[in-house]
């Protein structure tokens, strides 16, 4: 059996996703290749190196359905698996549906409209704002994935043969079955990699190191973080961002506001990120109280509880489940919660250490790729 995972952006946050689901459908012995648009410059994650990727040159509409003609054909699985709920992803592979009665499978992963103020967001143009919207060359219809089109989708999602999401929140609002935002825990071995020996090759030897594993955004409160080493004012603490956002200049903003106790790592393959995350003491995860963060189940969680780490976290959606008691939690947005937390985990450490490995167990019961393979192996023997 082949699956194509559709998604409308590698240049986003879906791609990760995407490369989740390949994994776990490369268990289960499937075929599987990722094909997608990218509108950025760069991919938004490199994929692994057994995952083949197909990707053409995202456009603006009337453009767009050129990419389209490009993309159609290579959209050739037995088994069409859309990621996100996107004109670019989801309503690409109901077209495809039609002439090849090939079975749907949506994977929804966020509230897409929560970014735009969630059902609050309404379009209600004056005609000349619609005419703009249309026919001007930067108008806003012309984007292929814009809200409006996005809420089309969401009231087609019932088209799929079989939806999964990440959290409950989602599972609320759409329905479908619940598939976690696992982890190789295979490759994310604590006991392959030495720590000081990460920590020498990276740059960060004689620091205690925090470690955000992504890309920080406004409400993934890597602020509160930042405000915390502030208040705590301990020169050999530091906060290493992986990767950075490919969205805009966010990062950039953090560095010129808190550059001491920063610092900045490039994008890493998915091979090297285990012994990224083995040099970090604490993975921090400090998701604010938004609607965006309430629909997510950031992959910092299980990059750290993978790797045994004591991870330090917010109360936020499903936070405090996924970690079991297996963390430190502290309430979004409370940046002296956090200090206090980081002072206690270095102050007990062993312990801290130990509640690591609790995680690195409930990780590998409950979110680790081979945790996902009998739920997907369920869809797809009843699609």
């Amino acid at each position: 059996m082949k699956v194509s995972l559709v998604t409308g952006d590698l240049s986003g946050g879906g791609a990760i996703r995407a490369f989740l689901l390949a994994q776990v459908l490369i268990q289960l012995n499937c075929e599987v290749e990722v094909v997608g648009f990218q509108f950025g410059k760069e991919l938004y994650a490199i994929p692994p190196k057994n995952i083949p990727v197909r990707r053409v040159s995202g456009r603006n509409y009337p453009e767009f359905l050129m990419a389209v003609r490009e993309i159609w054909n290579q959209i050739d699985g037995d088994i069409i698996y859309a990621v996100k709920p996107k004109p670019t992803s989801f309503g690409l592979s109901l077209l495809k549906k039609l002439p090849t009665c090939r079975p749907v499978i949506l994977d929804i992963d966020d509230w897409e409209l929560s970014w735009y103020g969630g059902d609050d967001w309404k379009y209600r143009p004056s005609f000349k704002q619609l005419y703009r919207d249309i026919f001007k060359k930067h108008g806003q219809l012309r984007e292929p994935d814009h809200p409006l089109y996005i809420k089309w989708m969401e009231s087609l999602i019932s088209r799929a043969d079989a939806v999964t999401v990440d959290t409950k929140f989602l599972k609320q609002r759409f329905g479908g079955i619940y598939l976690p935002n696992g982890k190789d825990t295979e490759m994310f071995d604590p006991s392959k990699y030495n720590p000081e020996l990460s920590r020498q090759r990276y740059g960060l030897s004689g620091y205690r190191i925090l470690m955000f594993p992504g890309a920080p955004r406004p409400h993934k409160g890597v602020e509160d973080v930042l405000t915390a080493l502030e208040q705590l004012n301990e020169p050999d603490l530091k906060l290493a961002i992986v990767g950075g956002s490919p969205y805009d200049d966010y990062d950039d903003k953090l560095v010129k506001q808190w550059k001491r106790w920063i610092v900045k790592m490039p994008k890493f393959p998915v091979e090297k990120m285990p012994e990224i995350v083995a040099a970090a003491h604490i993975v921090v995860v400090p998701q604010r109280d938004t609607l965006t963060a309430a629909a997510q189940f950031p992959l910092k969680l299980t990059d750290g509880m993978a790797m045994a780490k004591p991870v330090l976290a917010s109360r936020v959606g499903d936070i405090p489940e996924i970690l079991g008691g297996t963390g430190y939690l502290v309430d979004p947005n409370s940046p002296a919660q956090i200090a206090r937390e980081i002072q206690w985990i270095f102050q007990n450490l062993p312990a801290a250490n130990c509640q690591g490995m609790k995680a690195r167990e409930r990780c590998v019961q409950k979110y680790s790729i081979q945790a996902m393979a009998p739920i997907l192996s369920d869809i797809l023997a009843g699609i």
